[in-house]
């Protein structure tokens, strides 16, 4: 794994950028959005603004892109704070904050593609995203391949005269795949398509899309971004153009974000660069004890050699993050499906949730979760099997997750 890069700051300053470490990133980019002498920036709990005095000023402010001071369904200056941290995180020229991460993703997705489009997509991705593809998109006859994302000659082999778009998610959720970026970026490029990726289960802490010609990136910022379990929200990152895009059909869409969940947003970036890092290290520590249990039948972790793209991992990721997959064992589906339950329910700190990348160690059974959703062949496509789960590790501390799940799978008779 490579070493966290140093980010310039400069703090809003004209003074050559100096280079700072992500901790320190975390805690004074965006300072300059900061429009009072609060140390902790305050909530802008306002829905308009007071027009400038002359009327040409008001068109201008009227027509400008995510204003911070006309009317909060374009933008405020907590989100610019917000907006200007994420961009120096993910390497990109601009970001964009919404209501949800699907409000990211639908506004993204929505600013590149027109009908008689075609999307090239993995089949392993999150269960929301499929139904925008599907449910919604093909109403306005926008077409979409699934492929395998380990096979990067798949993706190219499912390229069509009208492909406008290729949207990735690394690692996937629920199955832990890794859809190698870099080849990806290179692809797109020589074919003049765009490029999305969902960055959510790395989180820029662990990987940082852009780096690799990614050209918009996307968050639940809900997940590890806000970290606490305590908002909605998302992001799109990427240049000013292809933001801008993103913006215009946020405000048409209706999905801002509002200044209060901003506000908590921003609170919870000031620790990202720790909880992820402890969380990468609970997981590693995890992972490899389940693989080692003989109730376990399969650990998906890319931060495990056994993984089949653990090299991949390595080469792309900074971290191997916080979230995992395992498979128990049992003869038959019946036999796995209890184990599972079994482990479930008897796990003491394990909070059997959805949603994830908060502090505390959240578990869900994918084939339950989605069963309305995915029909029982995808859901075997996508390796959802009746004995899967999928945990997202917290920043307890490792020797009592370990104890928990142990104490846990010896109730499984």
């Amino acid at each position: 794994m490579t070493q966290p890069e140093l980010h310039p700051i400069t703090n809003g300053s004209e003074a050559a950028p100096t280079a700072l470490h992500p901790d320190t990133l975390l805690i004074h980019a965006g300072d300059e959005h900061n429009l009072t002498a609060a140390v902790v920036p305050p909530i802008w709990q306002t829905s308009t603004y007071k027009a400038p005095s002359l009327p040409e000023d008001f068109s201008t402010l009227a027509s400008s892109v995510n204003p911070a001071h006309f009317y909060s369904r374009h933008g405020n200056p907590t989100n610019d704070q917000v907006q200007a941290i994420l961009a120096r995180l993910e390497h990109t020229e601009t970001s964009l904050v919404t209501a949800s991460g699907m409000g990211a993703i639908t506004a993204a997705v929505l600013s590149v593609v027109k009908s008689g489009d075609h999307i090239v997509t993995q089949s392993s991705l999150y269960a929301a995203t499929v139904l925008l593809f599907r449910n919604l998109l093909s109403k306005f006859d926008v077409s979409v391949s699934y492929v395998d994302q380990t096979d990067v000659a798949a993706f190219e082999a499912a390229l069509q005269p009208n492909t406008t778009l290729i949207y990735v998610e690394t690692p996937s959720n629920p199955s832990m795949k890794l859809t190698d970026l870099a080849a990806i970026a290179r692809l797109a490029k020589s074919r003049g398509v765009m490029t999305m990726c969902d960055n959510t289960f790395a989180s820029p802490v662990n990987q940082r899309p852009a780096d690799f010609g990614i050209d918009l990136v996307l968050h639940s910022a809900t997940k590890y971004l806000g970290g606490h379990s305590d908002l909605t929200a998302g992001a799109v990152c990427g240049s000013e153009k292809t933001v801008e895009a993103a913006w215009r059909t946020m405000i048409i869409t209706g999905a801002s974000l509002a200044s209060f969940d901003s506000w908590l947003l921003l609170r919870g970036l000031r620790t990202l660069n720790m909880r992820v890092e402890k969380s990468n290290q609970n997981a590693l520590a995890l992972a490899a004890f389940l693989e080692s249990h003989p109730k376990i039948a399969h650990v998906f972790y890319p931060g495990l050699a056994s993984h089949p793209q653990h090299t991949l991992a390595a080469a792309q990721m900074t971290g191997f993050g916080g979230m995992m997959s395992f498979e128990l064992a049992g003869a038959t589906e019946a036999l796995q499906f209890d184990a599972a339950q079994t482990v479930v329910r008897e796990t003491k700190l394990a909070t059997n949730a959805v949603s994830l990348g908060g502090v505390e160690t959240l578990i869900v059974h994918p084939a339950s979760m989605w069963s309305l959703h995915y029909s029982a062949a995808e859901k075997k496509s996508m390796g959802i099997s009746a004995g899967l789960l999928r945990l997202s590790v917290g920043i307890e501390h490792a020797g009592d997750l370990i104890r928990d799940f142990e104490q846990a799978l010896a109730q499984i008779k």
